[in-house]
């Protein structure tokens, strides 16, 4: 993409009500713009972050064995009253009727949606377990949205399900989605630290949360520093093996957010050179709920004896649009983002610091070309703008590579490429560049 033909208006100055990081990277790069308080319109830039990151999540998921669906954003009021949740969630909720006067809410979880799509679709232990999972805007009407992404009223969020005949096999699902979202976190760039955590309004007897450490965090969480040495997933995982293992292992040292933590248990269970508190910012969460919808909505299946039995759920949640403001925070400098290359909207940014040259302008049109041909994805700065104003604009978005077009290239054929997050710079042939960045990967 060229620059001159692409939407992108960065902000020189942070607006006043941006308070974090990431909020005041994402307006000043011109990735989103703030249609209403807690929501947003993603913008170009953003979009193809927001992307990479959702088919990231789609591609564990799947490998994972879960299958796809895509529930609406409209339901109706009828089936959490079925569940008792309807009058119980709150003023998060948002409450409408139809011209039918019909009770209809705007999804803010999909546990009821799908409960009732099982309930329509299996009848039998034999096509036990089945594995759901959606990508779709939600909302929640925050009583104070802030925080940009972090905390809208409007989110995207991969929300997955599971339905097993008892609690035995239910734990293996549980599992299952545990260790795909370390493997999904670490792909994203992040090392994300799965805590013990609360259920809240979604209910159940175990949940984790995946949380990133982070200053901006809304969280305090207190951890054995040992977790962190366990972060590296198998890249050739495979899920049709027993997985109670992995999990262990991170269950057996101790984690957890402020609203499980005890004071006692951690200073007795972590030695003191090991105990840790940090803030964190939470970015899945994973849960077991037994039969808390199932049996109520009589999601039932016939067990071997022919009895019909409630089947056993969890969900599973990552907030994707939330990732794109967590990915920031973890990842920045004073200058702007550092996005690692597997979420970066475009690999390359290549700068042209001679673009009234003739000459110039047709050895960069070549190379744009070339890196296209190789399947880079570049960000061409071809805009006649001052050199200051060029650096300054790449930091800002952060792309992982600069290749810069300087003074001397058209005598000595020679391009400099720089890495945003080590800044490091080295010079090659212009004709060794693709090569020199297909290598790199």
């Amino acid at each position: 993409m060229k620059l001159s033909n692409y939407f992108l208006p960065v902000l020189k100055e942070t607006p006043a009500d941006a308070e974090i990081i990431s909020h005041k990277f994402m307006l000043r790069a011109g990735m989103i713009s703030q249609s209403s308080s807690g929501i947003y319109s993603w913008l170009p830039l953003g979009l193809r972050v927001l992307k990479k990151i959702e088919n990231i999540v789609r591609e564990e998921q799947n490998a994972a064995g879960v299958n796809e669906i895509l529930m609406p954003t409209i339901q109706p009021a009828d089936i959490w009253k079925e569940s008792g949740r309807y009058d119980d969630y709150g003023k998060e909720m948002l409450r409408i009727n139809d011209r039918q006067d019909r009770e209809m809410l705007y999804g803010p979880t999909n546990e009821e949606q799908v409960a009732d799509i099982f309930r329509r679709s299996i009848k039998s232990y034999k096509e036990l377990p089945s594995l759901l999972y959606h990508i779709q805007w939600k909302f929640r009407d925050e009583l104070r949205p802030r925080f940009g992404v972090m905390r809208g009223r409007e989110f995207l969020m991969k929300d997955a399900y599971s339905f097993d005949l008892d609690e035995d096999t239910s734990r293996v699902s549980y599992n299952k989605f545990f260790v795909c979202y370390l493997k999904t976190f670490e792909r994203l760039g992040l090392r994300a630290i799965p805590i013990a955590a609360e259920t809240g309004p979604i209910g159940g007897d175990m949940s984790h949360e995946f949380v990133i450490i982070s200053e901006t965090g809304e969280s305090d969480i207190f951890y054995d520093k040992r977790i962190l040495d366990l972060l590296d997933v198998d890249q050739e995982l495979d899920y049709t093996k027993d997985l109670r293992s992995i999990v262990s292992s991170y269950q057996a040292l101790y984690a957890a957010a402020d609203d499980k933590y005890s004071k006692d248990e951690f200073e007795k269970k972590v030695p003191i050179e090991f105990q840790n508190n940090s803030k964190g910012i939470e970015v899945g969460h994973i849960f077991n709920f037994s039969t808390k919808y199932s049996e109520p909505m009589k999601a039932n299946v016939l067990n071997s004896n022919g009895k019909a039995v409630s089947v056993h759920m969890g969900s599973y949640g990552i907030g994707i649009s939330r990732l794109v403001g967590a990915i920031i925070e973890a990842s920045h400098d004073e200058n702007g983002i550092i996005w690692p290359e597997a979420v970066a909207p475009f690999t390359v940014g290549l700068v042209n610091l001679k673009s009234r040259d003739t000459e110039a302008i047709a050895v960069c049109e070549n190379i744009y070309n070339t890196l296209n041909q190789a399947g880079i994805e570049v960000l061409y700065d071809d805009k006649d703008d001052s050199p200051g104003a060029k650096f300054s604009r790449m930091d800002l978005i952060g792309l992982p590579k600069q290749i810069i077009f300087g003074n001397n290239s058209l005598k000595d054929q020679m391009i400099e490429i720089k890495d945003r997050k080590t800044s490091h710079t080295e010079k090659v042939k212009i004709s060794d560049l693709a090569g020199k960045l297909i290598t790199s990967k």
